[in-house]
């Protein structure tokens, strides 16, 4: 399946990635490599490769290109890490992070997506997944601490409870409000936590438990 779209996936990473700014080789390899095609409905195959957010069911999207690349590079991952996914949702995050990262732990609150998802991931042979349906607000917090936390779906608030999972040196990347949302670069320091603004975002709102 890798082989399929292969000069599709060389343009997006040339064009869409490369071109504007993401330059981690980590992340551009990863990029390179995973067939997108494979996380969205076979009915919209043919647009894996554009850059725009596509629908994957369930009220959900898989994000744009560019917005996966730019959030896997802020997490400066260099490979051994153990990262928190919020959100699995097609599990093409969950891919690139796997691609990188030591070890994922990944949670989406719809059934149906998570065991979608988690079958492409397991026939693709990511075998550093760990899967858990439920709130993602409260994240894996028997897991914590995490060196990265990545939210793929938009907060009203920021999120305390994840914070509170980060490990000291940890990095964490979640897109923050309602109508108008900004993406927020999260770190742990010694001294406790910093924030930064990074750039306006559109993501589906994160869903919680009722």
């Amino acid at each position: 399946m890798n082989g399929e779209y292969a000069r599709e996936r060389r343009l997006m990473v040339q064009a869409q990635i490369r071109a504007r700014g993401v330059s981690d080789p980590l992340v551009l390899a990863a990029m390179a490599k995973i067939p997108r095609h494979a996380f969205v409905p076979e009915s919209l195959r043919v647009h894996a490769y554009a850059d725009e957010p596509l629908p994957i069911g369930d009220g959900q999207t898989i994000s744009q290109p560019y917005i996966v690349a730019y959030m896997t590079e802020a997490l400066g991952l260099r490979g051994g890490e153990k990262v928190l996914e919020i959100g699995t949702g097609s599990g093409y995050q969950t891919a690139v992070l796997a691609e990188i990262a030591g070890e994922v732990w990944t949670v989406e609150i719809v059934g149906t997506l998570a065991e979608r998802a988690r079958a492409i991931l397991d026939g693709l042979g990511y075998g550093n997944v760990h899967y858990r349906v439920g709130d993602g607000s409260k994240g894996w917090p028997e897991e914590s601490p995490f060196e990265a936390v990545i939210v793929t779906a938009a907060a009203p608030r920021m999120p305390a409870a994840l914070e509170d999972q980060l490990a000291v040196g940890g990095r964490m990347i979640v897109p923050v409000g309602t109508d108008l949302q900004e993406l927020y670069f999260v770190r742990r320091g010694k001294k406790g936590l910093e924030r930064e603004r990074r750039l306006g975002v559109r993501f589906v709102p994160l869903v919680k438990a009722s």
